[in-house]
C-alpha cells in the first residue's frame, strides 16, 4: 500500500505562493504546508490575508507588502532572506507577481543569491482562458488597460495585430467604456467576459466584442472581471497602421528596438521600419 506523500520540508528561500482566487477551499497541499512553515508571511492586505490563514488553521507572523509600503520593507525583508529565513509571498488572489509588486522582490531575491521557489496554483488569467471559447495556443496577458479612453485606445492600437488571445483585467465601473473602446478598435473580433470566477456568481458571456459592448449587464457590475479578445485576422498591416505601432513603441523605446518590436508584431521589414522610425523620432 502506497504512502501518502509527506510534506516537504521548508528550507530558506522566497516563496512565491498562489491563493484562491475566490473559493477558498481551491489552494494546494504544498501551499498550505509552506504558509504554516515560513518564518514570514508578505500579504498584499494581511486582513485578505488573515482570513485564508484563519480558514485552514494556521497562524502565521503577517507583513503587508503592497505597491505602497514595498520599497521600504524590501531591504529589510533581503536581508532576513540572506540570513536564512524562509519567506512566502502571496497577492490578495492568484498567482504573485502577475499585476502586483512583487516582481521586484523576487528579481533582487535572485540577484542576491537567495532561492526563489514557485509554489504554483490558481489563476484568474489562465482560469478564464480556459473557459472562454477563444484560442488557448497563444496568449497574451496585457493586465490592466489605462484608465482614459485615449491611452486606453493607444494602448489597444498597439495590440491590434498581435495574433494571440488576449487578456485584461478590468474594474466593473470602468469595464463598458472599456468594451466600447475594444469594441472601436479590435472590431467584432470574438470575445469574452468573465466575472466573480470560482465564486457562487460566476459569470462568462461569450460574443463579439460589439455585442459585449452593448450588454446592458457590463453598465455597472460588481466583481473581479477578466476580458478576453480573440486573434484577429492575418492581414498586411497598412502603413498607417504601421505608423501608429512605431509612435507607440518609440514612446517606450529608441528608433531601432520599436522597429524590431514593430517588425516581430506585424511581420514587416525590419530595415524599412527602422527608416519610417527614424522619419517619425525627426519630426
Amino acid at each position: 500500500m502506497s504512502q501518502s506523500p509527506q510534506p516537504n520540508a521548508i528550507t530558506p528561500g522566497l516563496y512565491l505562493v498562489a491563493t484562491p482566487i475566490g473559493n477558498l477551499r481551491d489552494i494546494t497541499l504544498r501551499a498550505l504546508d509552506v504558509l504554516g512553515g515560513v518564518d514570514l508571511v508578505l500579504a498584499e492586505d494581511t486582513r485578505v490575508a488573515g482570513k485564508l490563514l484563519a480558514a485552514h488553521g494556521i497562524k502565521a507572523r503577517l507583513q503587508r507588502y503592497d505597491e505602497h509600503a514595498a520599497a521600504k520593507a524590501r531591504p529589510g525583508i533581503l536581508a532576513a532572506l540572506a540570513g536564512g529565513s524562509a519567506i512566502a509571498l502571496i497577492s490578495d488572489a492568484g498567482t504573485p507577481l502577475v499585476s502586483d509588486p512583487g516582481y521586484r522582490l523576487a528579481r533582487e531575491a535572485a540577484a542576491q543569491g537567495s532561492t526563489v521557489i514557485p509554489i504554483p496554483g490558481p489563476s484568474a488569467t489562465l482560469a478564464a482562458l480556459s473557459i472562454s471559447g477563444l484560442p488557448t495556443d497563444r496568449f497574451l496577458f496585457a493586465g490592466f488597460p489605462p484608465a482614459k479612453s485615449a491611452a486606453r485606445r493607444a494602448m489597444f492600437e498597439e495590440l491590434a495585430h498581435v495574433r494571440a488571445t488576449l487578456i485584461f483585467f478590468e474594474g466593473g465601473s470602468r469595464l463598458a467604456a472599456s468594451l466600447a473602446d475594444m469594441a472601436a478598435v479590435f472590431g467584432p473580433r470574438d470575445g469574452a467576459v468573465a466575472r466573480e470566477l470560482t465564486k457562487l456568481h460566476e459569470t462568462v458571456v461569450r460574443a463579439p466584442l460589439d455585442a459585449l459592448a452593448a450588454d446592458p449587464r457590463f453598465e455597472t457590475p460588481k466583481g473581479e472581471i477578466v476580458v478576453l479578445v480573440g486573434p484577429g485576422e492575418e492581414t498586411a498591416a497598412t502603413p498607417e497602421q504601421a505608423d501608429a505601432a512605431l509612435a507607440a513603441a518609440l514612446t517606450r523605446v529608441g528608433p531601432g528596438e520599436a522597429a524590431a518590436e514593430v517588425a516581430r508584431a506585424l511581420g514587416l521589414p525590419r530595415r524599412d521600419l527602422y527608416a519610417r522610425a527614424l522619419a517619425l523620432r525627426g519630426r
